[in-house]
């Protein structure tokens, strides 16, 4: 297959279009597309938004976005640090947990058995040496009358298992001043938003999760969170943030 650029440059040349044609059309700055048939990824904003674009531009010039997509990824795209994770590290902390030696419980069996011997000592000699008029049972028996004594009732309130709150949740949406590209991740890794493209007074639907992870294109672009509104700040080139509760 020929070099995704040179597949992008070619199709552009063909049909005779310029580049400012193509800002213009697709929203995407000129300095961007020279980089995708340049293939300098280092000066995109990253894989997210090389896909983002790639997929854009593809269509714009009726390619197959789904092959030059993918052929970027098996390229060019690193894998994550999940992937490069070893497995069995858990593993090993739960097999070295595993074979932490016992306490020895004879010592404590032993001195058990002391402590008995010695009450019993005392208990006998007490019998033996008391003195006999304690002992003797007095003839006078006194009676007294029973009082009854009131049972405590167990409260059930404090038998009953305090309920877990659920976690706090983020309330996030989202509206578009001009055209904007948006990817919004859950807490979860789901891609809410992949790459999608907010046309001017678009908004999104509310979404709750954990948290969120947001890329945007630019700052033209209005957040609320909670019930309150940000705008995103202007700083020329895409921006990212992160939602979390508080």
């Amino acid at each position: 297959m020929a070099e995704i650029g040179e597949t992008l440059r070619e199709a552009r040349m063909r049909r005779r279009i310029d580049m400012t044609e193509v800002e213009a059309a697709t929203k995407i700055r000129a300095k961007y597309l020279r980089a995708l048939e340049n293939e300098e990824w280092d000066l995109l904003p990253g894989p997210t938004f090389v896909k983002t674009f790639l997929r854009t531009y593809a269509e714009y010039l009726e390619l197959d976005p789904r092959l030059l997509v993918e052929e970027y990824r098996q390229r060019f795209e690193r894998p994550s640090t999940q992937d490069l994770t070893p497995f069995g590290t858990g593993m090993g902390g739960a097999r070295r947990r595993r074979q932490r030696p016992r306490r020895p419980i004879g010592p404590f069996i032993v001195f058990f058995f002391g402590v008995v011997a010695l009450l019993g000592a005392f208990y006998l000699l007490g019998v033996v040496w008391g003195d006999p008029e304690e002992n003797e049972v007095p003839n006078t028996v006194a009676t007294a009358t029973p009082t009854a004594t009131p049972t405590a009732t167990p409260r059930k309130s404090s038998e009953r298992k305090k309920k877990k709150s659920p976690p706090p949740r983020v309330s996030l949406r989202l509206t578009a001043s001009d055209p904007v590209f948006v990817c919004l991740v859950d807490a979860t890794g789901k891609q809410v938003l992949d790459g999608v493209q907010l046309e001017a007074g678009q908004r999104t639907r509310s979404y709750r999760s954990q948290r969120f992870r947001a890329n945007f294109g630019n700052g033209s672009v209005r957040m609320s969170v909670n019930g309150k509104n940000y705008r995103a700040a202007d700083v020329g080139r895409p921006i990212g943030y992160e939602f979390r509760p508080g």
